[in-house]
Protein backbone atom coordinates (compact mmCIF):
# COMPACT_ATOMS: atom_id res chain seq x y z
CA UNK A 1 0.00 0.00 0.00
CA UNK A 2 1.36 3.43 -0.97
CA UNK A 3 0.30 6.83 -0.48
CA UNK A 4 1.10 10.00 -2.48
CA UNK A 5 0.57 7.88 -5.88
CA UNK A 6 -0.54 10.55 -7.85
CA UNK A 7 2.63 11.71 -8.62
CA UNK A 8 6.43 11.47 -8.70
CA UNK A 9 7.97 8.33 -6.84
CA UNK A 10 4.91 7.02 -5.67
CA UNK A 11 2.97 7.15 -8.89
CA UNK A 12 5.97 5.39 -10.21
CA UNK A 13 6.37 2.98 -7.77
CA UNK A 14 2.83 1.64 -8.37
CA UNK A 15 3.19 1.49 -11.92
CA UNK A 16 6.74 -0.56 -11.34
CA UNK A 17 4.75 -2.93 -8.65
CA UNK A 18 2.68 -3.78 -10.91
CA UNK A 19 4.63 -4.71 -13.20
CA UNK A 20 6.10 -6.82 -11.30
CA UNK A 21 3.11 -8.71 -10.28
CA UNK A 22 2.16 -6.87 -6.92
CA UNK A 23 -1.46 -6.74 -5.98
CA UNK A 24 -1.14 -2.61 -5.62
CA UNK A 25 -2.98 -0.32 -3.50
CA UNK A 26 -2.24 3.23 -4.55
CA UNK A 27 -3.47 5.79 -2.33
CA UNK A 28 -3.69 9.06 -3.87
CA UNK A 29 -4.31 12.74 -2.84
CA UNK A 30 -7.74 13.39 -5.64
CA UNK A 31 -9.05 9.71 -6.99
CA UNK A 32 -10.46 11.38 -10.05
CA UNK A 33 -7.14 13.08 -10.78
CA UNK A 34 -5.09 12.50 -13.97
CA UNK A 35 -2.41 10.52 -11.88
CA UNK A 36 -5.23 8.33 -10.81
CA UNK A 37 -6.59 8.26 -14.27
CA UNK A 38 -3.42 7.29 -15.78
CA UNK A 39 -3.10 4.07 -12.85
CA UNK A 40 -6.09 2.40 -13.64
CA UNK A 41 -5.93 3.29 -17.40
CA UNK A 42 -1.98 1.54 -17.81
CA UNK A 43 -1.85 -1.11 -15.07
CA UNK A 44 -3.27 -4.35 -14.54
CA UNK A 45 -6.39 -5.06 -12.80
CA UNK A 46 -4.61 -6.29 -9.66
CA UNK A 47 -3.90 -2.43 -8.38
CA UNK A 48 -6.68 -0.61 -6.52
CA UNK A 49 -7.05 2.86 -6.26
CA UNK A 50 -7.82 4.48 -3.14
CA UNK A 51 -8.71 7.82 -1.71
CA UNK A 52 -6.14 8.66 0.73
CA UNK A 53 -6.10 12.48 2.06
CA UNK A 54 -3.16 11.38 4.95
CA UNK A 55 -3.82 13.88 7.10
CA UNK A 56 -7.56 13.04 7.04
CA UNK A 57 -7.74 10.53 9.66
CA UNK A 58 -11.60 9.27 8.03
CA UNK A 59 -9.99 8.77 5.07
CA UNK A 60 -6.92 6.63 6.29
CA UNK A 61 -9.40 4.84 8.04
CA UNK A 62 -11.34 3.89 5.38
CA UNK A 63 -8.88 2.96 3.19
CA UNK A 64 -7.72 0.66 6.10
CA UNK A 65 -11.22 -0.93 5.78
CA UNK A 66 -10.60 -1.06 1.71
CA UNK A 67 -7.75 -2.81 1.90
CA UNK A 68 -9.26 -5.34 4.93
CA UNK A 69 -11.68 -6.57 3.32
CA UNK A 70 -9.35 -7.62 0.21
CA UNK A 71 -6.24 -8.79 2.00
CA UNK A 72 -8.58 -10.40 5.28
CA UNK A 73 -6.28 -13.13 6.94
CA UNK A 74 -3.45 -13.13 4.68
CA UNK A 75 -2.39 -9.70 6.02
CA UNK A 76 -0.57 -6.71 4.21
CA UNK A 77 2.82 -7.34 3.19
CA UNK A 78 3.86 -3.41 2.96
CA UNK A 79 3.04 -0.26 3.39
CA UNK A 80 5.09 2.57 1.83
CA UNK A 81 4.94 5.99 3.53
CA UNK A 82 5.49 8.38 0.11
CA UNK A 83 3.26 11.24 0.54
CA UNK A 84 4.94 14.52 1.14
CA UNK A 85 5.40 18.41 0.60
CA UNK A 86 8.29 20.22 0.33
CA UNK A 87 7.15 23.81 1.45
CA UNK A 88 8.46 26.93 0.15
CA UNK A 89 12.78 26.16 0.34
CA UNK A 90 13.83 29.38 2.67
CA UNK A 91 16.10 30.41 5.55
CA UNK A 92 14.09 29.07 8.50
CA UNK A 93 14.10 32.55 9.95
CA UNK A 94 12.31 33.78 6.82
CA UNK A 95 9.56 30.86 6.73
CA UNK A 96 5.98 31.47 8.71
CA UNK A 97 5.15 29.05 11.39
CA UNK A 98 2.11 27.66 8.91
CA UNK A 99 4.89 26.12 6.33
CA UNK A 100 6.24 24.16 9.55
CA UNK A 101 3.03 23.23 10.79
CA UNK A 102 2.31 21.94 7.48
CA UNK A 103 5.25 19.87 6.69
CA UNK A 104 5.13 18.22 9.87
CA UNK A 105 1.18 17.45 9.13
CA UNK A 106 1.92 16.13 5.97
CA UNK A 107 5.45 14.55 6.45
CA UNK A 108 5.67 13.30 9.52
CA UNK A 109 2.09 13.44 11.36
CA UNK A 110 0.42 11.72 8.15
CA UNK A 111 3.05 9.10 7.83
CA UNK A 112 2.66 8.19 11.53
CA UNK A 113 -1.40 7.71 11.56
CA UNK A 114 -1.27 5.37 8.35
CA UNK A 115 1.87 3.53 10.43
CA UNK A 116 -0.58 2.57 13.22
CA UNK A 117 -3.66 2.48 11.04
CA UNK A 118 -1.48 -0.48 9.45
CA UNK A 119 0.30 -2.12 11.71
CA UNK A 120 -2.73 -4.60 12.88
CA UNK A 121 -2.10 -5.63 8.91
CA UNK A 122 1.34 -6.00 8.70
CA UNK A 123 1.10 -8.09 11.75
CA UNK A 124 -0.30 -10.33 10.55
CA UNK A 125 2.20 -11.00 7.64
CA UNK A 126 5.56 -10.07 9.48
CA UNK A 127 5.70 -7.18 6.82
CA UNK A 128 7.49 -4.25 6.10
CA UNK A 129 6.84 -0.50 7.07
CA UNK A 130 9.16 1.77 4.36
CA UNK A 131 8.94 5.58 5.33
CA UNK A 132 10.12 7.71 2.21
CA UNK A 133 12.09 10.40 4.15
CA UNK A 134 14.51 12.43 2.65
CA UNK A 135 18.51 13.70 2.36
CA UNK A 136 17.18 16.51 4.17
CA UNK A 137 16.18 14.44 7.24
CA UNK A 138 19.59 13.11 7.88
CA UNK A 139 21.42 16.00 7.41
CA UNK A 140 21.37 19.81 8.01
CA UNK A 141 20.60 21.71 4.59
CA UNK A 142 19.95 25.27 4.40
CA UNK A 143 16.51 26.60 3.02
CA UNK A 144 14.77 23.32 4.12
CA UNK A 145 14.63 23.56 7.85
CA UNK A 146 10.57 23.20 7.64
CA UNK A 147 11.02 20.38 5.24
CA UNK A 148 14.08 18.64 6.90
CA UNK A 149 13.17 18.98 10.62
CA UNK A 150 9.78 16.82 9.52
CA UNK A 151 11.66 14.66 7.48
CA UNK A 152 14.41 13.80 10.27
CA UNK A 153 11.02 13.65 12.50
CA UNK A 154 9.98 10.36 10.09
CA UNK A 155 13.63 9.03 10.01
CA UNK A 156 13.87 8.83 13.94
CA UNK A 157 10.17 7.60 13.91
CA UNK A 158 11.43 4.82 11.67
CA UNK A 159 14.17 3.71 13.90
CA UNK A 160 12.33 3.51 16.96
CA UNK A 161 9.68 1.36 15.11
CA UNK A 162 12.22 -0.46 13.61
CA UNK A 163 13.33 -1.60 17.21
CA UNK A 164 10.18 -1.74 18.84
CA UNK A 165 8.35 -4.15 16.01
CA UNK A 166 11.00 -6.45 15.54
CA UNK A 167 9.41 -8.47 18.18
CA UNK A 168 6.59 -9.18 15.82
CA UNK A 169 8.99 -9.76 12.25
CA UNK A 170 8.06 -6.84 11.36
CA UNK A 171 11.05 -4.60 9.77
CA UNK A 172 10.86 -1.17 9.21
CA UNK A 173 13.02 1.08 6.93
CA UNK A 174 13.92 4.63 5.81
CA UNK A 175 14.72 5.75 2.61
CA UNK A 176 17.22 8.94 1.92
CA UNK A 177 17.07 10.16 -1.62
CA UNK A 178 19.44 12.80 -2.82
CA UNK A 179 17.68 14.93 -5.73
CA UNK A 180 15.26 13.86 -7.86
CA UNK A 181 12.49 15.28 -10.06
CA UNK A 182 9.23 13.66 -8.21
CA UNK A 183 6.95 16.78 -8.76
CA UNK A 184 7.15 17.17 -4.82
CA UNK A 185 8.52 20.91 -6.12
CA UNK A 186 4.99 21.74 -6.68
CA UNK A 187 3.56 24.64 -8.95
CA UNK A 188 3.82 27.89 -9.77
CA UNK A 189 0.52 28.42 -8.61
CA UNK A 190 1.44 27.23 -5.05
CA UNK A 191 4.64 28.56 -5.47
CA UNK A 192 3.16 32.28 -5.92
CA UNK A 193 0.86 31.66 -2.72
CA UNK A 194 3.68 30.62 -0.29
CA UNK A 195 6.09 33.41 -1.49
CA UNK A 196 3.32 35.64 -0.90
CA UNK A 197 2.81 34.92 2.45
CA UNK A 198 6.57 34.73 3.25
CA UNK A 199 7.35 37.92 2.24
CA UNK A 200 4.04 39.98 3.56
CA UNK A 201 4.22 38.68 7.09
CA UNK A 202 7.86 39.47 7.05
CA UNK A 203 9.34 42.43 9.99
CA UNK A 204 10.35 45.07 8.62
CA UNK A 205 13.96 44.73 10.48
CA UNK A 206 14.01 41.21 9.39
CA UNK A 207 13.56 42.12 5.66
CA UNK A 208 15.62 44.79 6.00
CA UNK A 209 18.61 42.19 7.53
CA UNK A 210 18.35 39.95 4.43
CA UNK A 211 17.56 42.59 1.95
CA UNK A 212 15.11 42.70 -1.16
CA UNK A 213 18.01 41.36 -4.03
CA UNK A 214 18.08 38.22 -1.33
CA UNK A 215 14.61 37.84 -0.61
CA UNK A 216 13.53 37.67 -4.62
CA UNK A 217 16.59 35.49 -5.61
CA UNK A 218 14.73 32.90 -3.60
CA UNK A 219 12.53 32.42 -6.73
CA UNK A 220 15.19 31.81 -9.01
CA UNK A 221 16.54 29.31 -6.29
CA UNK A 222 13.15 27.54 -7.18
CA UNK A 223 13.36 27.91 -10.66
CA UNK A 224 17.01 26.03 -10.84
CA UNK A 225 15.87 23.23 -8.43
CA UNK A 226 14.60 20.52 -11.13
CA UNK A 227 18.37 21.05 -13.09
CA UNK A 228 20.00 19.80 -9.73
CA UNK A 229 17.56 16.80 -9.78
CA UNK A 230 18.07 13.75 -11.58
CA UNK A 231 14.79 12.59 -14.12
CA UNK A 232 15.85 8.74 -13.85
CA UNK A 233 13.53 7.74 -10.64
CA UNK A 234 15.24 3.74 -10.73
CA UNK A 235 17.72 4.15 -7.99
CA UNK A 236 14.54 4.94 -5.20
CA UNK A 237 12.99 2.82 -6.57
CA UNK A 238 14.95 0.13 -6.76
CA UNK A 239 16.09 0.65 -2.95
CA UNK A 240 11.79 0.27 -2.06
CA UNK A 241 11.86 -3.16 -4.03
CA UNK A 242 14.75 -4.60 -1.57
CA UNK A 243 13.40 -2.80 1.10
CA UNK A 244 10.25 -4.68 0.08
CA UNK A 245 11.84 -8.07 -0.76
CA UNK A 246 15.20 -8.81 0.82
CA UNK A 247 15.54 -11.25 3.74
CA UNK A 248 17.66 -9.06 5.27
CA UNK A 249 16.81 -5.34 4.66
CA UNK A 250 19.08 -2.25 5.20
CA UNK A 251 17.44 -0.08 8.04
CA UNK A 252 18.58 3.32 6.07
CA UNK A 253 18.98 3.22 2.54
CA UNK A 254 20.59 5.94 0.73
CA UNK A 255 20.04 6.06 -3.40
CA UNK A 256 21.29 8.41 -5.78
CA UNK A 257 24.00 10.61 -6.17
CA UNK A 258 25.69 12.61 -3.71
CA UNK A 259 23.40 11.18 -0.70
CA UNK A 260 25.82 9.21 0.86
CA UNK A 261 28.63 11.34 0.95
CA UNK A 262 27.40 14.03 2.96
CA UNK A 263 26.14 12.00 5.42
CA UNK A 264 29.25 10.23 6.26
CA UNK A 265 31.04 13.56 6.65
CA UNK A 266 27.85 14.73 8.57
CA UNK A 267 28.47 11.82 10.94
CA UNK A 268 32.08 11.00 10.73
CA UNK A 269 33.72 14.59 10.74
CA UNK A 270 34.00 17.91 12.98
CA UNK A 271 30.48 20.22 12.98
CA UNK A 272 32.79 22.82 11.86
CA UNK A 273 33.98 21.27 8.57
CA UNK A 274 30.55 19.68 7.69
CA UNK A 275 29.21 22.91 7.79
CA UNK A 276 32.05 24.62 5.60
CA UNK A 277 31.60 21.51 3.03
Amino acid sequence: MFSGSDTGIGHALAKYLDSLGFVVFAGVLNKDGPGAEELRRSCSQRLSVLQLDITSSTQVQEAYLAVSEKVQNAGLWGVVNNAGILGFPADGELLPMSTYRHCMEVNFFGAVEVSKTFLPLLRKSQGRLVNMSSMAGGIPLPRYAAYGASKAALSMFSGVMRQELSKWGIKVMAIHPSGFRTGIEGTAEQWDRQEKELLENLPADTRQAYGEEYLLGLRNYLLHLPSHCAPDLSPVLGAVLHALLARRPQGLYTPGRGAYVPLCIFCCFPLWFYDFF
